[in-house]
């Protein structure tokens, strides 16, 4: 089981929607404004039907942790996670991402919406020191995260010596790179994308660790790009390279 605070909370149509059909939902609570709308009706059928307690209630923004949780909050149980050896299984080869403490989860979220998009079915994160995987990177995900395996570690650099031994190359994103992230040879490969903090980048060790560093390219001029554009690119990248999307 996750630690307490993943996915416990989910706000947002799409990602409450996604919450229910993966049968994590415990109490779904709907603006009565919103019920003239056949979505909200259906999320509410959808629910009861799936074992959750539905309450209709005349505004959810008091309690809710986002900005714009869209007239619908849900009270779930944690999300689950898997072994890394079960992330590396999950796709043939072997395609993660990983996320070297990300800091804002709003970026976690839409990282993880592109991965799924492209073909990614699991994702690494640290247990410390990273975005807290909560409401608002659900809401940013829109769903995928319910679609996407999780996988904890204490370590990002260890679990990154993890997948040498699993035969997965580790391909981290960082300006510094002395290779372009387009038409990278190893993307083709059992291959783990590695991305780092919002401005401050890969961490030492974990660079270290990473079989190659890659930089995305620019022709105008910007000093970098946010953190969920770089993985939007690499991730697609990954997926072109294989055939996955053309």
């Amino acid at each position: 089981m996750a630690r307490a605070g993943i996915g416990d909370r989910v706000e947002g149509y799409h990602a409450v929607v996604a919450a229910v059909e993966a049968g994590r939902a415990r109490t779904v609570r709907i603006e009565r404004r919103r019920l003239n709308r056949d979505e909200y009706t259906q999320l509410a059928d959808s629910a009861r039907d799936a074992g959750a307690r539905v309450e209709y209630v005349q505004d959810v923004r008091p309690e809710a942790m986002t900005s714009a949780p869209q007239g619908v909050v849900a009270e779930c149980r944690p999300k689950g996670v898997m072994s890394l050896e079960a992330a590396v299984e999950a796709t043939d080869p072997a395609a993660l991402l990983v996320f070297d403490h990300l800091e804002d989860q709003r970026n976690l979220g839409a990282a993880v919406r592109s991965a799924v998009a492209a073909g990614f079915k699991a994702i690494v994160v640290p247990k410390r020191r990273t975005a807290p995987i909560g409401a608002a990177a659900f809401k940013a995900a829109a769903g995928t995260l319910e679609r996407v395996g999780l996988v904890e570690v204490s370590s990002i650099p260890d679990a990154l010596r993890r997948l040498e031994k699993l035969r997965v190359w580790t391909v981290g994103l960082d300006g510094s790179g002395d290779r372009s992230l387009f038409g990278f040879d190893l993307l083709a490969e059992p291959v783990a994308i590695v991305v780092g903090a919002e401005g401050k980048g890969l961490h030492r060790l974990t660079a270290e660790r990473c079989d190659a560093i890659v930089r995305i390219p620019h022709a105008g001029p910007v000093e970098s790009l946010n953190a969920s554009v770089a993985t939007a690119l690499a991730v697609f990248e990954v997926s072109r390279a294989r055939g996955w999307v053309s």
